[in-house]
């Protein structure tokens, strides 16, 4: 079993309770004499052997990272609730390069007596993890503690939820939805409601697959219960990816209003002239550099819940500007485009992924039950919140409409730099959160016994922060990368695995009603993952021929 660097000296989960439990279930057996007591302590422990046997291949680090979306802390308002605490990220700097004996750090020298067998699975496979849940354990406590004595309460209220939720969803999809509006037409818009609606029902399988059988608690963990170690192994790849392309898109994004703002901004270096794109991407590049180096990531958490609040914000500029500055909302539009049709496929399927925090969301909620009602609100307002935005933005600009609506907004007003500073601010607390998952899956792989893995674990970051710089500056077509990642890889997390998913852990069990529409959902996800993927690719293809 491989070793990491993340794991060996972080987030040890404190097993004080199933000692408790242990020694409950003895007290029970030998004062009593009751079989049933020692048949439920077998089950429970053939439980726990069953709940290890999910998190101890790679990724490990999984559900550490996305905690970090799932648990952002929500403002103490009313309906919100009690604010739950964010999940305290052990980054490399704290894991790695600080070898001092830290409240956040494990001792590293050798315990005077060596845990069992059993404890040292435990430890190795659930140190990102809570402990393994039992019947009487949840009654007794609702929050896990680990090494540094830090509560992660795990009773996320419903408004929380449904704040972390629209804060994965409503992301920079929004600036291109009404781009997608002039690439598929008006009748395109009803793609954006058939796929919040397949959303919302892969969301309530991804549920269904949780519940399925203990220790199923991330989305590789459905995998791997599907379709075993290669299942755990492709889905955690994928959604690697697609967090990787939505850096890519990032470094794009940054690139493209700077150089809207200064758009006579230029660098010579070395006898090379760096335009305003050029350089732009560059200095966002060594902006975000120290972000992914952060001891604590919790911070950074925190700050990207106002990803909701900026998608809101940008939402009322582009208002503002229609109706009080005088653009107005003239243009007629097109019905349907079925040329461009595919582009808009992949812009509004990559609308919706957020499918690979969801699991962390539903796990960390104090009531279960009001999950599908989570989802509910979430696609809702989400689904509003875009198609509101592709409709102005389509009446608003027509044919000219870019890529980002904040490039077509009129440069001289108050309202437009709002909306692009706040599009352009953003994205740099983001960036960190989004590529920490990646970075420490990969850091999974150094052997801990390393004295040199604080350098592996540098070259990894810093090489994966560069890398999104050169395709980013390779392919700086944000619409189309956009379609690109929505086409291959947003429908496959969202539509297709989800249903194989299900179909798979729950055969057998699932009604025919609920097979025929996996089956449906697979067949148009598949459909709109190849007809986009290569529409996508072929203007890229086009564009850089260009």
């Amino acid at each position: 079993m491989m070793n990491n660097s993340v794991s060996d000296n972080s987030f040890y989960i404190e097993s004080d309770e199933e000692d408790e439990e242990k020694e409950l279930n003895k007290g029970e057996a030998d004062a009593d004499g009751n079989d049933s007591d020692s048949s439920n302590f077998s089950n429970d422990n053939q439980q726990a052997n069953k709940l290890s046997s999910h998190s101890i291949a790679w990724p490990q680090s999984y559900r550490q990272s996305m905690d970090l979306y799932s648990s952002v802390p929500s403002p103490s308002i009313g309906f919100l609730g009690t604010p739950s605490l964010s999940r305290l990220s052990s980054s490399f700097l704290s894991s790695s390069l600080t070898r001092r004996h830290t409240p956040e750090t494990i001792p590293s020298a050798k315990p005077l007596l060596q845990p069992t067998a059993d404890e040292a699975q435990r430890r190795s496979s659930h140190a990102l993890l809570p402990p393994i849940p039992s019947r009487r354990s949840m009654l007794k406590k609702d929050s896990v503690k680990v090494s540094h004595e830090v509560p992660i309460p795990r009773h996320c209220s419903y408004g929380q939820a449904v704040v972390n939720g629209i804060n994965v969803l409503c992301g920079v999809g929004i600036l291109s939805t009404p781009y997608a509006a002039k690439q598929g037409g008006w009748l395109g818009l009803s793609i954006l409601l058939i796929f919040a609606i397949l959303s919302f029902y892969t969301g309530i399988l991804l549920r269904a697959c949780l519940d399925s059988e203990p220790g199923l608690e991330t989305y590789p963990d459905v995998g791997q219960a599907a379709f075993g170690t290669t299942g755990r192994i492709a889905i955690s790849v994928i959604l690697y990816a697609e967090l990787y392309a939505c850096c890519i898109e990032y470094i794009i994004l940054e690139s493209d209003n700077l150089s809207s703002l200064f758009p006579n901004a230029h660098l010579s270096l070395g006898g090379i002239e760096l335009d305003s794109h050029v350089l732009f991407a560059l200095l966002t590049t060594l902006a975000v550099l120290p972000t992914v180096w952060l001891r604590d990531l919790s911070i950074l958490s925190y700050i990207s819940a106002g990803g909701v609040i900026a998608s809101v914000l940008v939402s009322l500029c582009l208002l503002w500007i229609g109706l009080v500055d005088g653009v107005g909302f003239e243009h007629k539009g097109t019905p349907l485009n079925l040329a461009t049709l595919p582009v808009a496929l992949g812009v509004y399927g990559y609308c919706y992924s957020g499918h690979a925090v969801f699991p962390n969301i539903y796990t960390s909620m104090a009531n279960r039950n009001q999950f599908p009602a989570v989802l509910l609100a979430c696609f809702g307002i989400c689904t509003a919140l875009y198609a509101g935005v592709a409709v102005m933005g389509y009446t608003m600009f027509g044919d000219a409409t870019l890529s980002q609506f904040t490039l077509n907004l009129p440069p001289d007003l108050v309202a437009t730099k709002v909306a692009v500073w706040t599009t352009v601010v953003n994205p740099f607390t983001k960036y960190a959160l989004t590529i920490s998952p990646i970075a420490m899956s990969l850091e999974e792989l150094i052997p801990s016994t390393n004295a040199k893995s604080y350098l592996y674990s540098i070259l990894i970051r810093t090489g994966l922060v560069i890398s999104t710089l050169v395709v980013g500056l390779s392919v700086p077509f944000f619409g189309l990368v956009m379609s690109l990642i929505g086409s291959l890889l947003t429908m496959l997390v969202t539509l297709i695995l989800p249903c194989a998913c299900f179909l798979r852990i729950l055969r057998g069990k699932a009604s025919s009603l609920q097979a025929t529409l996996c089956i449906a959902v697979i067949t148009v996800g598949a459909a709109s993952s190849v007809y986009g993927t290569y529409s996508a690719l072929s203007k890229i293809i086009e564009s850089l021929n260009q």
